[in-house]
């Protein structure tokens, strides 16, 4: 029996993900978390086989807790493919079992998934690879700062004093960061810029 952990945000799209995998004769899902603070608590008592966790989840306990005497299990990471900068993110985190799935594939996508993790294999998404290279920033390093700095929503003056510039040279970065994105708003493009990957 494949001992699972679902640390996944929204108990709807959890809950259905649980409901798929326990019809499943060699999987059961032994802990449903919702909080990146409570996987590690959830490892160390219920110790899964294979935990499943959001990649906006992931890290916090499912690499720094151990859930059996070998190290933490092997996850797989559900990522947004509209957001292919995380899967960088990701891949880049101390864990040498890990597999990626993109959040929208079909559920019998992640049953499989969890099988070959649980018996060693390795699980990539080859449309979430693809996505990771190919998402060009046509955003300056300049504008990327910028654009950071009005995410958290500072008035152009703040923005221009954080970054030793001009109003006027940041109101101009702000122009051309719409024209590049298309967005008509600074929260519009700040929106995009995060789908994309681009900050």
């Amino acid at each position: 029996m494949i001992r699972t952990l679902l640390a996944l945000n929204g108990a709807l799209i959890r809950g259905a993900l649980a409901f798929v995998l326990t019809t499943q004769e060699d999987i059961e899902v032994v802990a449903e978390v919702e909080r990146a603070e409570d996987i590690g608590t959830a490892l160390r008592t219920q110790r899964p086989d294979v935990a499943v966790a959001d990649v906006n989840l992931f890290g916090a306990g499912v690499l720094s807790a151990g859930g059996a005497s070998s190290g933490p299990p092997p996850v797989l990471v559900l990522v947004d493919p509209r957001r292919p900068k995380v899967l960088g993110d990701a891949l880049r985190a101390r864990c040498q079992r890990l597999g990626f799935l993109g959040s929208d594939v079909a559920p019998e996508r992640v049953v499989e998934a969890v099988r070959r993790l649980a018996h060693g294999g390795s699980v990539v998404d080859a449309d979430l690879v693809v996505a990771a290279l190919n998402r060009d920033n046509p955003l300056t390093a300049r504008e990327v700062e910028v654009l950071e700095i009005a995410a958290e929503g500072w008035p152009v003056v703040e923005i221009a004093s954080k970054l030793s510039l001009s109003s006027g040279t940041v109101r101009n970065h702000l122009c051309r960061i719409a024209g590049k994105t298309g967005a008509r708003t600074r929260i519009e493009a700040v929106r995009i810029a995060r789908e994309r990957g681009w900050i």
